[in-house]
């Protein structure tokens, strides 16, 4: 359990490091753009969501109908802006591409921390009610976070047979 914890920690922090990297390229690119394009208001637009993507999304009622006015406007908006379709992937030339992008990627990376997080206390508290000497653990990952744990108790004499490796090897005879 604890090679667990130290990895779910790494992780985490990992993720942290990315996404400040990631909102100082985004801050870079909002200031660069906003010296050369002073009256598009998609710059003003992105430095003020730029802004709230600082720490990690807190899911409510609200937010989630957010993200689903946001995606259908995306959906809409994909005619029009500056995305054109080729095959199955957009592409995009202008810098308010490269701001969506890095937005959609900080908004991920801050979901999979706080997917982290969550499964970290849960550790904890496996930990505080005595699990952990004689279980073994299976994780189930999807998306780069936690999503299922499965726990087996561990019978010492079950562990020797479960992990036995028996194999014959045979070398042919060479004639001289």
């Amino acid at each position: 359990m604890k090679e667990m914890s130290d990895s779910i920690a790494d992780h985490i922090v990992q993720y942290k490091n990315l996404s400040e990297d990631y909102s100082e390229w985004l801050g870079s690119l909002l200031r660069t753009c906003e010296e050369t394009h002073k009256n598009e208001s998609w710059v003003q637009k992105s430095a003020a969501m730029q802004k709230n993507v600082r720490g990690p999304p807190k899911k409510t009622a609200d937010t989630a109908q957010n993200g689903k006015k946001r995606n259908e406007g995306k959906s809409k908006k994909n005619g029009s802006s500056c995305w054109v379709q080729s095959g199955d992937i957009l592409l995009c030339s202008t810098e308010q591409g490269e701001a969506e992008i890095l937005f959609e990627a900080i908004e991920d990376i801050n979901r999979k921390i706080q997917a982290l997080d969550k499964f970290k206390s849960t550790l904890q508290q496996l930990e505080r009610i005595g699990l952990g000497k004689n279980v073994n653990y299976i994780v189930y990952f999807k998306d780069d976070a936690p999503e299922k744990l499965v726990l087996q108790t561990r019978d010492s004499t079950q562990a020797i047979e479960n992990y036995k490796f028996e194999a014959e090897f045979t070398v042919p005879a060479q004639k001289h």
